[in-house]
């Protein structure tokens, strides 16, 4: 490739993982790098790899990264000569990139009219449709009917899950209409949404495509992301199964990518997105082109809303697919395309940016790579996001950061580092986790033994649910779709690694290593066991709670070593602080020791296990009136549902709360009186704050958790 040196200084108009991930490849090509930061980002490790950082007042998005204007001062100030927009936040804003333009600046991605013409999902897919790529039908909100559900609302102007609902009964439109409306505004400025016919399964796979202004344009590879939740990816791979599975599939999806990249007249980096399903799912929901290669049915024995599609070739058995969208910029998944292709794709759009040509074709794929995206949430509790402290986030072993993996190994692509504050502001993620191997089945297994194995410290996460879903039968089988999480069941798959026994005996060891903590602060006698005495004497006790329950540990430290109740032949090899070393039916085990107030963390190879260290006297003001609803995550009051002395049913909503760019609705858990209600609109509230108090009405029972709905 010809490279056209036009660039010195690059500006990310983005934050966390996306920005030190563009700073990477700038750094590798020698090019100068400026961060900026919102208040709520100050101690953000992307600002100190950086050459330069700029503050962009405020904490909300609306008020910093997705201002435009403050981020080209910055670009100015720092003396930038180019912008690189990232993923998000204003990276599919078509004025935004128009400004940069008149500015003076280079602009790192499409141009504005490409984006514009993607930029509304409504016109995206008449443009598609007109290009030769079958499309879902869109569907008026104002028009949709009972035959039409169940539909899913979508925002126009963005991605990521942000403004999405499914709705099954059409009383409940007009609410899920005005929630969407509301995240869609939060998340990307705009507020449009439109319907389509929700299809319960499918398959999500994505062409990655790069084109130059010449007139080049490179299908680079397909993507599987099917695994997801709330319309959010979790879990992605290259290739696609499916696909690999599918003879012809691949060539039809590549051609359809390129058509539609080429009826944009694209340049750059770009996603285009389709659903994969079989024909019964497909009925009444396709329209399609002429000349369509996307490999829908003849018009002839399609039912319902199917036009055009005489020319279409192929069959549901030979891998049907629609246009969803095209992701007129980098997309978060792009590493296990880099990792199967070789091709650092940051640096390729720097390339293309400088007005460098590419080459007739890309380089050809080989092996396999998966990405999951490791978040800050609590899968059991309904994808609860969590905010907090990462006290510790390391995986075993060698471990590249925002490298191009040339050989099997393991990525880690993180915004965060230890010690760092995940607040509500953004997005929980905290980290990609990237594997990449000659097949699928290794590449599933060092990514599941990594994580299983990973430091996770702090917040709860998704790790467990992760691996249990890469060691699922069914994924490694390759029968992946966007219901996976409902098919195989969401409390089976969020279920903790470590099963009840490994539990016990990791509170065991957190007891014994407590023990060697306080023997080692000790001024008197140091070297002798914790509770030592000269004649029998009743046990050391201390209580854990954990994913599996209580955990009272009952032990004594004699001549002759452990004695544990309830793990009898259980032989204590040796134990520090940090580190116990139990024998078990002979096998010694280790088990590492972290302690964090009075969260504990256990990581054996038994499963990690996160516990909670229950103090002996519970201090008064720990207790809370009975009735109270407590907030669950840090976040903003933004509507209130009921008043003091109201009476309220089980279920109804009493407020909502706004956090991480999503809106959670607060239930009252029981029928009865709100009685308190010290909040108010913009009210902002941490963790476990008393929101409301319900009386109940038939007594003064204690009223249930509340309940929370996303």
């Amino acid at each position: 490739m010809n490279h056209t040196d036009t660039v010195t200084t690059v500006l990310v108009a983005n934050r966390g993982e996306i920005a030190r991930r563009v700073f990477a490849s700038c750094r590798r090509a020698g090019l100068g790098t400026v961060a900026v930061f919102s208040d709520a980002d100050a101690g953000s490790p992307h600002i100190a790899e950086a050459d330069a950082a700029v503050r962009l007042p405020g904490t909300a998005p609306a008020d910093t990264y997705l201002r435009g204007e403050a981020i080209i001062a910055a670009a100015r100030a720092a003396g930038a000569d180019a912008i690189h927009p990232g993923y998000g936040f204003l990276s599919e804003n078509a004025e935004f990139a128009r400004a940069v333009l008149d500015a003076g600046l280079t602009w790192i991605g499409p141009g504005p009219d490409s984006i514009a013409r993607m930029g509304s999902k409504v016109e995206a897919k008449k443009i598609m449709a007109d290009a030769g790529v079958p499309v879902l039908a869109e569907l008026d909100p104002a028009a949709v009917t009972e035959a039409d559900l169940p539909v899913l609302i979508k925002a126009s102007a963005g991605g990521g899950g942000r403004g999405m609902r499914v709705v099954r009964d059409l009383a409940e439109l007009p609410d899920q209409l005005a929630a969407a409306r509301r995240e869609a505004q939060s998340a990307f400025g705009d507020p449009t949404v439109f319907c389509e016919c929700f299809l319960e399964t499918g398959r999500h796979i994505e062409v990655q495509v790069l084109a130059d202004r010449h007139g080049t344009v490179w299908a680079v590879g397909e993507r599987e992301c099917s695994i997801q939740r709330r319309h959010q990816k979790v879990v992605e791979e290259a290739p696609s199964p499916l696909v690999e599975a599918t003879p012809g599939m691949r060539e039809r999806l590549f051609a359809a990518a390129r058509r539609a990249a080429q009826a944009i007249d694209y340049e750059g980096a770009g996603t285009v997105e389709f659903l994969a399903t079989g024909a019964s799912e497909a009925t009444g929901n396709v329209t399609g082109a002429s000349e369509a290669t996307g490999n829908v049915t003849g018009a002839s024995e399609a039912t319902g809303n199917v036009t055009g599609a005489s020319e279409a070739t192929g069959s549901s058995a030979d891998g049907e697919f629609f246009f969803l969208e095209m992701n007129t910029r980098l997309q978060v998944e792009h590493p296990v395309t880099e990792c199967t292709t070789g091709l650092d794709l940051v640096d390729l759009q720097l390339q293309v940016a400088a007005g460098a040509r590419l080459e007739p074709e890309p380089p050809p794929a080989s092996g396999h790579s998966i990405e999951v995206r490791l978040y800050a949430e609590d899968p059991a509790q309904d994808w609860r996001p969590q905010s907090g402290t990462v006290h510790r986030l390391a995986l075993p072993g060698r471990v590249a950061a925002f490298e191009v993996l040339r050989e099997p190994g393991l990525r880690l692509d993180s915004g965060v580092e230890d010690g760092s504050a995940v607040g509500v502001h953004y997005d929980p993620m905290l980290a990609k986790v990237i594997s990449y191997a000659p097949t699928r089945g290794r590449a599933a297994r060092m990514l599941a033994t990594s994580l299983a194995r990973a430091e996770v410290h702090g917040l709860r996460t998704n790790r467990d649910l992760l691996v249990n879903v890469l060691r699922h039968p069914e994924f490694l089988a390759g029968n992946t779709d966007t219901a996976f999480f409902d098919t195989h069941g969401l409390d089976t798959l969020a279920a903790p690694l470590a099963d009840a026994g490994a539990e016990s005996l990791s509170a065991l060891a957190a007891a014994l290593a407590d023990a060697a903590a306080h023997r080692a602060a000790a001024t008197v006698a140091r070297g002798l066991p914790s509770g030592w005495r000269n004649l029998p004497s009743q046990p050391q006790v201390k209580r854990y709670e954990g994913d599996r329950g209580a955990h009272e540990v009952r032990y004594r430290l004699t001549r002759s070593g452990l004695i544990a109740d309830d793990h009898p032949g259980v032989v204590l090899v040796a134990h520090t602080e940090r580190r116990v070393v139990l024998a078990i039916d002979g096998v010694h085990r280790q088990f590492d020791v972290a302690r964090y107030g009075d969260a504990v963390h256990v990581d054996s190879s038994l499963g990690p296990v996160r516990l909670r260290a229950i103090p002996r006297f519970v201090e008064p003001s720990a207790h809370v009136a009975a009735g109270s609803l407590l907030a669950p995550m840090p976040g903003s009051v933004i509507r209130i549902g009921a008043a003091v002395g109201d009476a309220v049913t089980a279920g109804q909503p009493v407020l909502w709360l706004e956090a991480m760019k999503m809106e959670h609705i607060v239930k009252a858990p029981t029928a009865g009186v709100l009685t308190e209600l010290p909040v108010a609109v913009g009210t902002q509230v941490e963790l476990g704050a008393v929101l409301a108090v319900v009386t109940p009405a038939e007594s003064g029972e204690p009223s249930a958790p509340a309940d929370i709905e996303e």
